[in-house]
């Protein structure tokens, strides 16, 4: 474990169906800046890490979920903990988009330790992401 406090960034490589998909999704609609890539794989900044979206069509989809607060959670996801006005605008703009939602953007264990701004939206590949926001980043390890 690291003993300064900045985190390290995390490195993520996920399977994609489609690179020109993965581009769009991405990088036009999620923001993410792109880095290096092949005519195989494609490198994003992901608010500050490294995603890497690898073409193997016959590796997407995920179909299992898990009952949080009260809705059905893909258990394989990835997303990042965003600020508020980030995470609001990022809702906003995906909503503005049409995206279809697995879980509409709405807040998780209100009043409780943890309490968060949640959303579930699918790529186009059927990889699962998660963004949230906390009302108090310090409550991100709560019990």
């Amino acid at each position: 474990m690291s003993t300064s406090n900045v985190l390290p960034p995390f490195h993520l490589a996920f399977p994609v169906r489609d690179l020109a998909e993965a581009r769009a999704f991405y990088g036009d609609l999620l923001g993410c800046p792109e880095g290096r890539s092949s005519d195989q794989w494609i490198d994003f900044n992901f608010h500050g890490h490294q995603i890497v979206a690898h073409l193997s069509p016959e590796e997407c989809g995920s179909t299992q979920t898990s009952s949080v607060d009260d809705h059905n959670v893909p258990v394989r996801h990835f997303g990042a903990v965003l600020e508020m006005p980030v995470w609001e605008a990022l809702a906003a703009k995906l909503q503005a988009a049409g995206t279809k939602f697995v879980i509409e953007p709405y807040i998780r264990f209100k009043g409780e330790p943890g309490e968060q701004a949640t959303m579930f939206f699918m790529d186009p590949s059927g990889n699962a992401l998660e963004f949230k926001s906390f009302k108090d980043l310090g409550s991100l390890f709560a019990k």
